[in-house]
């Protein structure tokens, strides 16, 4: 199956996902954390990909949509994939239809006051990459898996939140409209296993 996973920031994309590999065996990939992991490197690609990500712009279609493609080739995308956090607008989905023929889009809806709240209290462990969250119950600063002290990302205030929001609600109406019939539409107001639950069904019968 080759998925794409749209929701905005904060939505529960990631948890979802991490579901899906957990059942169906196909590979979740992030363009963010690929970006990320290529800007480390000290090859001319990886320079390029950090002084946009440096200077905060984002990286242009072209080079993100060449990064993709190579991971797309990898032996572990055979199955199938999970893209989470791409496509993002319209002309990154009309790329990838070039390579890519989707067979579903899960679209993660969830009320923007309450990803605001779930966003100004969330925080990333920079050596493992675990999420936490001030909100949970007995939350002390440190990454519960590996004990680093956590971070609160730039992207989580609250005036870049707005920003990020505001630059999703112009781009998800045309990327459902391109997708149409295969968009599957769920909430993740609930709990995450809440959330899973009829996603988990629908792949399901997708499979068969």
């Amino acid at each position: 199956m080759k998925l794409v996973l749209l929701g905005a920031a904060g939505s529960g994309k990631g948890t979802l996902a991490k579901n899906i590999v957990k059942d169906f065996g196909i590979p979740q990939l992030s363009t963010g954390d690929i970006l990320r992991e290529i800007a480390k490197s000290n090859s001319t690609l990886g320079k390029t990909i950090a002084s946009f990500q440096q200077s905060g712009k984002l990286v242009p279609d072209e080079i993100t949509f060449e990064v993709l493609k190579e991971r797309l080739s990898k032996n572990d995308c055979k199955s199938g994939y999970i893209l989470d956090g791409y496509p993002r607008t319209l002309n990154q989905a009309q790329l990838l239809a070039k390579v890519a023929d989707i067979d579903a889009v899960i679209s993660i809806e969830l009320d923007f006051d309450e990803i605001v709240k779930r966003l100004v209290s969330r925080r990333n462990c920079p050596k493992c990459g675990e999420i936490d969250n001030t909100n949970y119950e007995g939350y002390n600063g440190l990454c519960r898996k590996c004990q680093t002290l956590l971070f609160q990302r730039d992207d989580d205030k609250p005036e870049a939140i707005k920003s990020r929001l505001e630059v999703y609600k112009q781009n998800i109406t045309p990327l459902i409209n391109f997708y149409g019939d295969k968009v599957f539409v769920v909430s993740s107001a609930g709990t995450p296993e809440e959330t899973y639950k009829p996603v988990k069904t629908f792949l399901e019968g997708l499979k068969k």
